[in-house]
This record gives C-alpha cells, sequence and structure tokens, in this order.
C-alpha cells in the first residue's frame, strides 16, 4: 500500500522544470523586457518592414527589392569565441554583444552588400536576467549603429551542458545586394592599392591564446582584453558609394591570411611593415613569436583592408580617418609569376593560396 506524503513531504519529494534547473519565468521576463525596449522604434533602422519580430514563433520582414536589379539575401553566422570566458570571469557582458554582431556584420559587408537584419542565440547553464540584459542591450546598440534590424532570438537555458557562470553565443546576419554591385576577388586589379583600417583591439580572435598570455595579470589587462569588435558597417558603405571599392577583407583569426580570400589567382601581395599597437607587442614580446607568427595569428591593429583603384587611396585614407579609424598603406597588388595568390611581408613569403 502507498504511503500517504505529508504536504511538506510531497514539496521536498517533487521535481520540476525550474528545481532542475531552468526558469521560465526568469525567461519570459527577459522577452517582456526586449519587448518594451522595442516600444519606442521610430529611430530603430528598418523597423517599417518588421511585420512582427521580437516574442512570436518567428520574425516575418517585409523587403522591396524593386532598386535592385538582381537582388541577392546575403547571410552569415559567427561567434565570439573564448572571448566570453574572460566576459564571464569579470561579469562585463557590456561589449561582448557588440563582439558578437560585429563578427557577422563585418564579414558580410565584404560582399558589398549592406545588412538588414540579427538575430542571437544565447545560452547559459542558468539564466541571470541583469547580465542578460546587458549582453541584449549591447547587441540591440550595435545593430543600430550597423542600420540593421534585431528581429529575433533565442535564450537557451541548459544546466548540465553549461557550467555555473559560463554562458556562450552566436549570431545570424541578413543583408541584401545586387548581384552586379557585389565586390570580391572578380573585381581585383593588378595596380589596385591595399589600404588597412585600424582595429579596435583583439577584437574576437586569438582569446585561446590570450587569456594564457595574460593569465597572472588578468585584471590589469581586462578592459583593453575586453573592448568590443570595431563595426565597419558605415565605414564600409560610404567607401563603397563613394570609391568603388573592389575588395574588402576582414581580419579575423588567421590575420593577413584572409586577404587571399578577396584576391584572384596570379596575383601577389607584398605588404608594407606597419608598427603593431603597443598591448599586440606585449603579445609578441611575452610569446617569443616572430613578426611572421604574430600576423598569421591575430589582427595587429588591422580590422579591415580595403582594395581600390590606385588613384583613390588619398580619398580613402580621408573618409576612414574622417570615422574615427586610422589608415594605413599596405601596397598595392601585384602580378605573380605564380598561378596561385600569394601573400609577402616585406618580401618575405606568409603564404598563399
Amino acid at each position: 500500500m502507498a504511503k500517504d506524503l505529508s504536504k511538506d513531504e510531497t514539496k521536498k519529494h517533487s521535481l520540476n522544470y525550474k528545481n532542475s534547473g531552468v526558469d521560465v519565468e526568469a525567461g519570459d521576463a527577459l522577452v517582456d523586457w526586449l519587448q518594451q525596449g522595442e516600444s519606442d522604434r521610430s529611430n530603430r533602422p528598418f523597423q517599417k518592414n518588421i511585420i512582427s519580430g521580437i516574442g512570436g514563433f518567428a520574425s516575418l520582414f517585409r523587403m522591396d527589392f524593386s532598386e535592385y536589379k538582381k537582388p541577392c539575401l546575403v547571410t552569415c553566422t559567427d561567434g565570439v569565441g573564448t572571448k566570453v570566458k574572460l566576459a564571464a570571469q569579470f561579469k562585463n557582458f557590456s561589449g561582448v554583444g557588440q563582439d558578437l554582431v560585429a563578427m557577422c556584420v563585418n564579414d558580410l559587408i565584404c560582399t558589398g552588400g549592406k545588412p538588414l537584419m540579427f538575430l542571437d542565440y544565447y545560452a547559459v547553464g542558468q539564466l541571470n536576467l541583469e547580465d542578460a540584459k546587458a549582453f541584449l542591450q549591447s547587441v540591440r546598440q550595435a545593430c543600430m549603429d550597423s542600420d540593421c534590424a534585431l528581429v529575433g532570438g533565442e535564450t537557451a537555458e541548459m544546466p548540465g551542458v553549461y557550467q555555473p557562470g559560463d554562458f556562450d553565443c552566436a549570431g545570424f546576419a541578413v543583408g541584401v545586394v545586387d548581384e552586379e554591385k557585389t565586390i570580391g576577388a572578380h573585381r581585383v586589379q593588378v595596380g589596385d592599392a591595399v589600404v588597412g583600417v585600424s582595429s579596435s583591439g583583439f577584437h574576437s580572435n586569438g582569446y585561446s591564446l590570450l587569456r594564457k598570455v595574460f593569465a597572472e595579470d588578468l585584471d590589469k589587462y581586462q578592459h583593453e582584453l575586453l573592448t568590443p569588435t570595431a563595426l565597419y558597417v558605415r565605414l564600409a558603405g560610404q567607401l563603397i558609394s563613394q570609391l568603388g571599392v573592389h575588395a574588402l577583407a576582414h581580419i579575423t583569426g588567421g590575420g593577413v591570411e584572409n586577404i587571399p580570400r578577396v584576391l584572384p589567382e596570379g596575383v601577389r601581395l607584398n605588404l608594407k611593415a606597419w608598427e603593431f599597437p603597443p598591448l599586440f607587442q606585449e603579445v609578441q614580446k611575452r610569446t617569443g613569436m616572430t613578426t611572421l607568427e604574430m600576423i598569421k595569428t591575430l589582427n595587429c591593429g588591422i580590422g579591415l583592408v580595403v582594395i581600390i583603384p590606385s588613384d583613390k587611396v588619398a580619398a580613402c585614407h580621408q573618409i576612414i580617418e574622417s570615422q574615427g579609424f586610422k589608415s594605413f598603406d599596405l601596397g598595392f597588388v601585384e602580378k605573380s609569376s605564380q598561378s596561385n595568390t600569394e601573400i609577402l611581408w616585406e618580401g618575405e613569403w606568409v603564404g598563399s593560396k
């Protein structure tokens, strides 16, 4: 015969979703907060295009392609990597949302396209509302600064998969470009000039190395290490519309080895040296990495590379610096005796594709 349980014993032995580690009410509160923040949409990008957004099962986005001859959707996805470990360690989520947006939209613009919308995925072991709000506020602001709409996302609470305090995130961007106006390797010509645009720091790459390099004094360098990735959308838009840009390369993990992705076969780029920012010099000092190892691992102070007709160099520098970035002359696209694409640094071979 089954034993009757008292109310206290029933409570003690009961099991539900919340005491197994998932707080649905906290998740609902986060969605409510997001929707309240969307109440004033007058200054938000593409708000007139959003038929339904945050809070539903999926988002509806109305798009008018009449101004495009051959409209192509541009899609990309990325994450922030192990930089999330530092954000969690120092409970500083105010910039990592921008990292997430930047890693996606900075890739998207390399097609010549412009971002339309963004969605995020935020996963934790246990949802902390204030941490999640700081992260999502950063995402929201970065979307505004990139002229794209935050149309939805997912918050996943997964105890057992993530340890207390841990989190991860992923981003998804959708843009549009006219097929006839795409940029890239097919436009690059021998004689084109190559100009670098400054990074804001380490951006979101190399943190498995950087966390070890600064392990003994992370507190001292936490601000620099958590500086968010620069957003290049508005800069790229101005450069493309005014200068007839031939290609853009987002410099992420692998450093300058990202550049051959936008170069045609049979050319080479002999990069001119530039002075690494002090924190990159500190990494080189602590690790003993060679200069070639550094530029093939980290962005070393250059987050975007612009390839343009050689007669547009002066105007390119002016536009870059007018938007608060530094610019660097990196050389010219040269004809190669090889059939593949080569990258050199001051005449020393770096790599090829």
